[in-house]
């Protein structure tokens, strides 16, 4: 039988490093000689034939593009041995479901419990996080899906298109438009615009806006659905959004009017994405399946 060149105290630290951003934090957090830590990211670079890490001077340690892709294998490696290992046997499965933050109130909660009803021995642990963020957790391992817009995501990961959303123009219910039902962009952004500046959130709608032969006065810039609702709702200018919000009032009781958009307009689609892996666990793979079922039904 051959030997496994590796051991789990070095996958640890090797792991640790990557989270740490440096040796010397990982061995810190290990409370180990950080020697220990370098001799461990060596050994298995060796094995491997190719850097994890990048290094540099006052800067610390940063994954490979290779670094990425085996640290998400190490992880999931792991957590399998952490599980075999594991005592207590409880049987509990977790999935770490990450989710764009514009998307998760509206969708998540609602996903996990009807997921729960028919598997209530999972364990779903939920991350919120811009675009870029959930990219990264799923290049490095930390969360198993996302719940995301398809847009700008790099062609590493895996797609599982769930829906195509279309973009629509908000007004306060005072607004002169507010009867209209349907616009064109270019009426509705004759007024100030207040733009989502999330990242790839911008970028999406100022292209819409491009795309149809407009520049956009931005009055506001916000991070926050409910934020941009609000300040709708209060005359501070018009809005565009793609996540199906089905309340017309804003957070604070002030009332809001959604209006279709006549232009044709490139759709948002709703995925989940995640780390191409030659094996999908069993419970990533069933709670695909209830995503797209939920999204279908």
């Amino acid at each position: 039988m051959q030997t496994i060149p590796i051991s789990l105290r070095q996958i640890d630290y090797v792991i640790a490093a990557a989270e740490a951003g440096s040796t010397a934090a990982a061995a810190r957090a290990l409370n180990v000689s950080q020697p220990s830590v370098s001799l461990a990211i060596s050994k298995v670079e060796t094995h491997f034939g190719r850097p994890l890490f990048a290094r540099s001077a006052g800067q610390g340690i940063a994954p490979t593009a290779f670094g990425l892709r085996k640290l998400a294998a190490l992880r999931s490696l792991r957590l399998q041995a952490q599980a075999v290992l594991d005592h207590k046997d409880s049987g509990a499965e977790e999935l770490n479901l990450g989710v764009f933050s514009t998307l998760g109130p509206r969708y998540a909660p609602a996903l996990v419990n009807g997921f729960r009803k028919t598997n209530p021995e999972a364990a779903i642990k939920l991350h919120e996080g811009d675009l870029g963020q959930l990219t990264r957790w799923l290049e490095n391992g930390r969360i198993d899906l996302a719940l995301i817009y398809d847009f700008g995501l790099p062609s590493s990961l895996d797609i599982i298109p769930l829906a195509d959303v279309r973009p629509y123009g908000l007004v306060a219910r005072a607004h002169p438009l507010a009867g209209r039902g349907a616009v064109a962009m270019a009426e509705l952004l004759t007024d100030p615009l207040i733009l989502m500046s999330l990242p790839h959130s911008r970028d999406y709608f100022l292209t819409l806006a491009q795309m149809n032969g407009i520049r956009p006065r931005i009055a506001h810039e916000t991070g926050s659905v409910e934020m941009l609702r609000a300040m709708v709702a209060n005359h501070m200018g018009v809005g565009l959004l793609a996540t199906d919000i089905a309340q017309d009032t804003a957070c604070d009781g002030q009332p809001v009017t959604r209006l279709e958009l006549a232009d044709p307009l490139v759709p948002h689609r709703i995925a989940l994405a995640r780390a191409p892996h030659p094996h999908t666990a069993p419970l990533v793979a069933a709670f695909q399946d209830h995503a797209a079922h939920s999204f279908n039904a």
